[in-house]
């Protein structure tokens, strides 16, 4: 990372407000089951289908914005709940209820809520990842401005922000966008132009850091995934390998002297964790873990979501010209 980026992203901020088990589960919603718009429709049309199932949640100070998950429940950022197991949620008709939260997982930054309405509308869900340059829409409560809609595009997938640099955990895994986000759009969704939701909105790099629209979503994916287990448990668990990784590029490739045209560079291992265990190491290229080829950085927390914690997992790695395969016990982490 250069320098002109750690500097910028050491200004990353959850986009919160001020600091501050229930029935039996059933499926996340998913486009096939929820309402969702055409191809083709309008952004206005898309909105108003979407504006219903965004909610605005109230735990002590702090503020933020939730999407409605299921029926019943709400999913919204850990860091807008914090330490609170009840909560007020102002729904998209101008009612408040009461939420009783469920679980949260502070490695995601994800949380659920189990209103006191049985009868708000879910979201439809998009499974797979946004192509960078599509068209994004977040609506969230910024400042209080409930159902406030920007729009932008998908800028790219995949992003990391490491702990050094947030002062705190690292995050991972995500969705940038150029739709404008604020203080309280944290928790809201960010949607694509048929109104599915992409992605839960989490941070953003400010203006004072030299950005512009520099914004930050949990993927869709990562949001049910870890929701379905805090409905289930109340816990999420995490499948960890222990390394950070960056995207290999051709001036890394060059001074790593490796072959492999595509792949995750690891940057980082943690000693006494699995990956340092099993025998990676820095300037690794992981080019495939079990059946999965990784061409990206994205594709590697994509194989190892796959993989339950303590499985067995052969993790192939390009090092100098030699190809490597390491078999690596993934371990857990609990959010």
């Amino acid at each position: 990372m250069s320098r002109r980026m750690a500097a910028v992203v050491a200004a990353v901020v959850l986009v919160g407000g001020c600091s501050a088990i229930g029935t039996e589960a059933e499926p996340a919603a998913d486009a096939s089951r929820s309402p969702s718009a055409a191809a083709g429709t309008s952004i206005p049309d898309v909105v108003e289908i979407v504006e219903p199932s965004v909610v605005t949640v109230t735990a002590g100070r702090s503020q933020g914005s939730g999407v409605v998950y299921r029926k019943d429940t709400v999913v919204t950022n850990q860091h807008v709940v914090g330490a609170a197991r009840t909560v007020t949620l102002t729904l998209a008709d101008g009612a408040s209820v009461n939420g009783t939260v469920v679980g949260t997982d502070e490695i995601a930054d994800l949380a659920v809520i189990r209103a006191a309405r049985t009868n708000l509308p879910a979201i439809a869900i998009r499974s797979d990842l946004p192509r960078s340059g599509e068209v994004a829409l977040a609506v969230g409560s910024p400042l209080g401005f409930e159902n406030t809609v920007t729009q932008g595009i998908i800028s790219g997938v995949g992003r990391q922000i490491p702990a050094e640099q947030t002062g705190g955990r690292p995050l991972v895994d995500l969705i940038q966008t150029d739709a404008a986000i604020s203080p309280g759009n944290s928790g809201g969704g960010l949607f694509d132009s048929q109104g599915r939701l992409v992605g839960i909105n989490e941070a953003y790099i400010p203006p004072s850091a030299g950005a512009v629209s520099l914004g930050f979503a949990i993927p869709s994916a990562t949001v049910v995934d870890v929701a379905d287990q805090l409905l289930r448990t109340g816990k999420a668990v995490h499948p960890y390998l222990g390394v950070s990784l960056a995207q290999l590029t051709d001036a890394v490739r060059n001074a790593l002297g490796v072959d492999a045209e595509k792949g995750a560079v690891v940057v980082r291992v943690v000693a006494g964790e699995p990956a340092a265990e099993a025998g990676i190491r820095t300037g690794d290229v992981i080019t495939k873990i079990g059946a999965q080829d990784v061409a990206d950085v994205e594709d590697v927390y994509a194989a190892v979501r796959a993989v339950n914690p303590g499985d067995r997992v052969d993790v192939v790695v390009q090092r100098g010209g030699d190809a490597v395969t390491v078999p690596v016990t993934v371990g857990r982490i609990t959010g």
